[in-house]
Protein backbone atom coordinates (compact mmCIF):
# COMPACT_ATOMS: atom_id res chain seq x y z
CA UNK A 1 0.00 0.00 0.00
CA UNK A 2 1.30 3.42 -0.95
CA UNK A 3 1.36 6.21 1.60
CA UNK A 4 0.24 9.49 0.09
CA UNK A 5 2.67 12.21 1.09
CA UNK A 6 2.97 15.91 0.51
CA UNK A 7 4.93 15.31 -2.68
CA UNK A 8 2.04 13.48 -4.28
CA UNK A 9 -0.27 16.45 -3.74
CA UNK A 10 2.40 18.85 -4.97
CA UNK A 11 2.84 16.75 -8.09
CA UNK A 12 -0.91 16.81 -8.81
CA UNK A 13 -0.94 20.59 -8.26
CA UNK A 14 2.05 20.99 -10.57
CA UNK A 15 0.43 18.88 -13.30
CA UNK A 16 -2.77 20.93 -13.12
CA UNK A 17 -0.83 24.21 -13.11
CA UNK A 18 1.36 23.26 -16.09
CA UNK A 19 -1.65 21.89 -18.00
CA UNK A 20 -3.55 25.13 -17.44
CA UNK A 21 -0.56 27.28 -18.33
CA UNK A 22 0.15 25.33 -21.51
CA UNK A 23 -3.50 25.34 -22.53
CA UNK A 24 -3.91 29.07 -21.94
CA UNK A 25 -0.86 29.77 -24.14
CA UNK A 26 -1.73 27.35 -26.94
CA UNK A 27 -5.54 27.61 -27.21
CA UNK A 28 -7.17 30.22 -29.41
CA UNK A 29 -10.71 29.69 -28.13
CA UNK A 30 -11.82 32.07 -25.37
CA UNK A 31 -13.80 29.45 -23.44
CA UNK A 32 -10.86 27.02 -23.47
CA UNK A 33 -8.55 29.73 -22.15
CA UNK A 34 -10.97 30.49 -19.31
CA UNK A 35 -11.14 26.82 -18.38
CA UNK A 36 -7.33 26.60 -18.47
CA UNK A 37 -7.11 29.55 -16.09
CA UNK A 38 -9.43 27.65 -13.75
CA UNK A 39 -7.00 24.69 -13.96
CA UNK A 40 -4.21 27.02 -12.87
CA UNK A 41 -6.23 28.22 -9.88
CA UNK A 42 -7.12 24.64 -8.95
CA UNK A 43 -3.45 23.63 -8.97
CA UNK A 44 -2.63 26.54 -6.67
CA UNK A 45 -5.51 25.62 -4.35
CA UNK A 46 -4.30 22.02 -4.08
CA UNK A 47 -0.88 23.31 -3.04
CA UNK A 48 -2.37 25.67 -0.43
CA UNK A 49 -4.43 22.89 1.14
CA UNK A 50 -1.57 20.39 0.99
CA UNK A 51 0.84 22.75 2.73
CA UNK A 52 -1.77 23.68 5.32
CA UNK A 53 -2.43 20.00 6.04
CA UNK A 54 1.12 18.67 6.11
CA UNK A 55 2.92 21.58 7.74
CA UNK A 56 0.87 21.29 10.92
CA UNK A 57 -0.08 24.93 11.15
CA UNK A 58 -2.68 25.46 13.89
CA UNK A 59 -4.22 28.32 11.93
CA UNK A 60 -6.25 27.66 8.82
CA UNK A 61 -4.34 30.02 6.53
CA UNK A 62 -4.03 27.58 3.62
CA UNK A 63 -7.71 26.66 3.73
CA UNK A 64 -8.77 30.30 3.94
CA UNK A 65 -6.57 31.20 0.98
CA UNK A 66 -7.99 28.27 -1.00
CA UNK A 67 -11.56 29.42 -0.30
CA UNK A 68 -10.58 32.97 -1.22
CA UNK A 69 -9.09 31.79 -4.53
CA UNK A 70 -12.18 29.69 -5.28
CA UNK A 71 -14.39 32.74 -4.73
CA UNK A 72 -12.12 34.97 -6.83
CA UNK A 73 -11.96 32.32 -9.56
CA UNK A 74 -15.74 31.99 -9.70
CA UNK A 75 -16.22 35.75 -9.97
CA UNK A 76 -13.44 36.03 -12.56
CA UNK A 77 -14.93 33.25 -14.66
CA UNK A 78 -18.44 34.75 -14.50
CA UNK A 79 -17.24 38.24 -15.46
CA UNK A 80 -15.03 36.99 -18.26
CA UNK A 81 -17.83 34.83 -19.61
CA UNK A 82 -20.21 37.80 -19.55
CA UNK A 83 -17.69 40.04 -21.33
CA UNK A 84 -17.16 37.29 -23.91
CA UNK A 85 -20.93 37.02 -24.36
CA UNK A 86 -21.18 40.77 -25.01
CA UNK A 87 -18.23 40.80 -27.40
CA UNK A 88 -19.51 37.70 -29.23
CA UNK A 89 -22.62 39.69 -30.13
CA UNK A 90 -20.42 42.19 -32.00
CA UNK A 91 -17.68 39.98 -33.44
CA UNK A 92 -19.55 36.66 -34.06
CA UNK A 93 -16.34 34.74 -33.37
CA UNK A 94 -14.84 32.82 -30.46
CA UNK A 95 -11.20 33.23 -31.48
CA UNK A 96 -8.94 35.33 -29.26
CA UNK A 97 -7.24 36.99 -32.21
CA UNK A 98 -10.46 38.83 -33.06
CA UNK A 99 -10.67 40.45 -29.63
CA UNK A 100 -7.48 42.49 -29.79
CA UNK A 101 -9.33 45.80 -29.56
CA UNK A 102 -10.26 45.30 -25.90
Amino acid sequence: MIDITLYHYLFVGLVLFVTGLTGSIICKNVIKVLICIEFILTGVNINFVAFATYCGSPSFDGYIMALFYIAIGAVEFALALYIFYLMYGYKKSDKIDNYGDL
